[in-house]
């Protein structure tokens, strides 16, 4: 089963992890993972190339993904927000179409 958790700090998005593979299918043909691996890898792609925000990655061939969102303020940030907000439905929406192979949670962080 694939973990995934959006992180919030104030109200704001702050960051992303995805863990593991959700053994829906064989490797290479696991729809699931791939949604995840595609969600997650589009939000920190469009961020960078859309707003100019370098996210902190960190990635495994073990099923991890995940990034930190560096401080943002403006427009940048709002679009930055707007981003993980997508991110969010996508990961909702996927997890209500394949219960059982993905969780997704929001969890504060702590300061």
């Amino acid at each position: 089963m694939i973990r995934a958790v959006l992180y919030r700090e104030d109200g704001r998005f702050t960051g992303f992890m995805a863990q593991g593979h959700s053994g829906y299918a064989e490797r290479g043909h696991d729809i699931v993972c791939a949604g995840v691996s595609i969600l997650g890898t589009t939000c920190v792609n469009a961020l960078e190339s859309q707003l100019g925000i370098l996210a902190v990655i960190r990635a495994n061939k073990d099923g991890l993904l995940s990034f930190d969102l560096p401080q943002a303020d403006g427009d940048r940030a709002k679009g930055a927000q707007l981003l993980m907000g997508a991110l969010s439905q996508g990961l909702s929406d996927l997890r209500a179409a394949y219960p059982g192979y993905l969780t997704f949670e929001i969890k504060e962080r702590r300061k």
